[in-house]
């Protein structure tokens, strides 16, 4: 079976990312990873009006933080990866290269048909 290979803009895998906080099973960058644990849960917030935060929370308080430009995402590209999970990488490009710059990893893949403007059901996750 071939691996599937998928690439989103930025602005359509944000808003999808922040319908799917549950199905989050780590995230991070190339120097830090934020494993989820079952009294965890991610919030998905704007810093400033060109930065997202992505934090990790336990009840109220912060476990880690991630702060994400948009500007600098060139692209997300989209993996299987080991287990059933999926892999969303945050590329942008650095010297003509693409390269990893934040990464979401979750327990299945994108589908647009399960944004909430496209789908009459409620919440899958």
């Amino acid at each position: 079976m071939k691996a599937m290979k998928t690439t989103l803009t930025f602005k359509e895998f944000w808003p999808w990312l922040t319908e799917h906080g549950n199905c989050v099973l780590r995230a991070g960058t190339a120097d830090s990873v934020v494993y989820d644990e079952d009294d965890y849960h991610w919030r998905f917030t704007e810093e400033d009006v060109r930065t997202l935060l992505v934090q990790v929370m336990r009840g109220k308080r912060p476990v880690a933080e991630l702060f994400i430009e948009p500007e600098h995402v060139s692209s997300v590209q989209v993996t299987p990866g080991e287990k059933g999970e999926f892999n969303f990488d945050l590329l942008a490009e650095v010297q003509g290269q693409p390269q990893v710059i934040y990464y979401f990893v979750l327990a299945h893949g994108y589908d647009e048909a399960q944004t909430s403007g496209h789908s009459g059901q409620g919440r899958l996750h």
